[in-house]
């Protein structure tokens, strides 16, 4: 029996996940396109696929993860012409930016992040193998695929070609010179002023699609296990992606399709249009990157989420729940005696281990983060309660333990801010002269270094194993 279950998109059911090969996972992820700062729609495949991720780490999976970068598009191109500017400069600055907000996400670094200059040889040779295929053709410069010539075509978003023809005006460009309204650009002609790379079809640069079919190729082979990004991506991008892989390589693409929702700012389409378009620089201006993090991963990852500042606060403030939480526990290790399970505790390990169940059964349940959040709130309140009850130090130990873990496989930082050697020098000398004061019974002066204490943003608290401090 398979506990592990996803929901795929192809299928549309949740399926046992069954990789092909036994112990290891083949994963792609679409990653942005790189001429502006990642926004709060971006971050949520980041975060929600890095910690897809993690949970297969987590059950002993060796996963090769890949997740790529735009760096030739319309948008790079004017944007490099506005700034008078290179494609090449615009895009390495806002790689590197998307790098910066990545790791203050918390996201691990994909196996590999190729680039789509990077593979241009890769690319013209499927384009190649398609033309030659039957499943494409040319026109002035310009390769188009065939998508009449492929029979599964609408298969992931569950159109025929008749509904796609009738919603084209959105979705698929219109152009004359077209066989087919669905048909899709697989190699553009050069335009001046844009950047050019030679082919046996004349100078040009390739459509959009096709470029995430060859870097999923060349690092995860014909077939992959798992690809995923944002419901908008299903249909055309992951559709066309489908046609020309399996056209390509004569195998299935990829066995499960995973998709994430929207993100809704106040119950409205984010749009820069409506003013209500946030990156993740800014929102981390307000809220620091874990508590951005720690919001996308109290929904479920298919469902649209609602950005609030007020549903920000209410996660920044459960963070600090489970923040404040290890704290303390940290803090009864650190100064408690040093003991053994008793008898009553060791009848108390099943109760913590129902945590570990609990949240491996919500992530288990198609990545339920949601409720293996809920999960590790119940925890901390386990071990609070049990903070009270001069539990033994290896008790306290293996619920630190536990906690660690859960909160490692969300990508969570449990542990609060640090102060520097040079501050913690001061608030030390503080605290000693405040206990002092207190063994003198000159409390005016203690409440009066408590209170220079709390100006500089440091919390204390009197505890059976001494004073505890933290910031905030």
């Amino acid at each position: 029996m398979f506990s592990l279950k996803v929901y795929n998109t192809l299928t549309r059911t949740k399926e046992d996940f069954i990789p092909q090969e036994e112990g290891k996972v083949k994963m792609y992820v679409c990653g942005p396109t790189v001429y502006n700062y990642i926004h709060i729609g971006n971050a949520r495949p980041y975060v929600v696929f890095d910690t897809v991720r993690r949970y297969l780490e987590y059950k002993g999976y060796d996963v090769t993860y890949i997740q790529n970068f735009t760096d030739v598009d319309d948008k790079i191109i004017k944007k490099a012409n506005e700034e008078h500017s290179s494609m090449e400069e615009v895009s390495n600055r806002f790689i590197k930016e998307a790098f910066t907000d990545a790791d203050g996400l918390n996201v691990k670094r994909a196996t590999h992040h190729p680039r789509v200059t990077e593979e241009m040889d890769n690319i013209i040779e499927m384009i190649k193998t398609l033309v030659e295929n039957g499943y494409a053709y040319e026109n002035d410069g310009t390769v188009y695929y065939n998508t009449k010539q492929f029979p599964e075509y609408g298969k992931l978003s569950k159109k025929n070609l008749d509904e796609l023809i009738e919603g084209a005006s959105e979705r698929v460009d219109k152009d004359d010179a077209k066989k087919n309204p669905t048909d899709f650009v697989l190699w553009k002609p050069y335009k001046p002023g844009e950047p050019k790379w030679s082919s046996p079809w004349g100078e040009g640069r390739p459509g959009w699609h096709i470029e995430c079919s060859v870097m999923a190729k060349k690092y995860l082979g014909d077939t992959i296990d798992i690809h995923a990004g944002g419901e908008d991506l299903i249909f055309p991008h992951h559709e066309n992606e489908i046609a020309q892989s399996e056209a390509a390589n004569g195998k299935p693409f990829s066995k499960y399709w995973l998709h994430n929702g929207f993100i809704m700012i106040d119950n409205e389409k984010m749009s820069k249009s409506a003013g209500n378009f946030f990156t993740v620089r800014e929102i981390s201006e307000q809220f620091p990157y874990e508590v951005i993090r720690f919001f996308i991963l109290n929904g479920h990852y298919r469902s649209p989420l609602n950005f609030s500042r007020e549903l920000m606060q209410a996660c920044q403030n459960g963070l600090e729940r489970i923040k404040n939480c290890n704290t303390d526990l940290q803090h009864y290790i650190d100064n408690c005696h040093d003991s053994k399970l008793s008898q009553a505790e060791t009848k108390l390990l099943d109760e913590l281990e129902k945590y570990r169940t609990q949240f491996e059964t919500a992530m288990d349940d198609d990545f339920n983060t949601a409720d293996a959040v809920s999960a590790i709130y119940e925890l901390v309140r386990f071990i609070n309660k049990n903070l009270k009850e001069n539990i033994s130090k290896e008790f306290a130990e293996r619920e630190m333990e536990l906690l660690g873990k859960l909160c490692g496989v969300l990508g969570i930082n449990k542990e609060k801010e640090k102060a520097n050697d040079e501050d913690t020098a001061v608030i030390e000398e503080l605290l000693a002269k405040r206990t002092e004061a207190k063994k003198n019974k000159n409390f005016a002066e203690a409440d009066a270094i408590r209170d220079k204490l709390t100006e500089m943003g440091v919390t204390i608290k009197d505890t059976r194993q001494g004073v505890q401090w933290f910031r905030g």
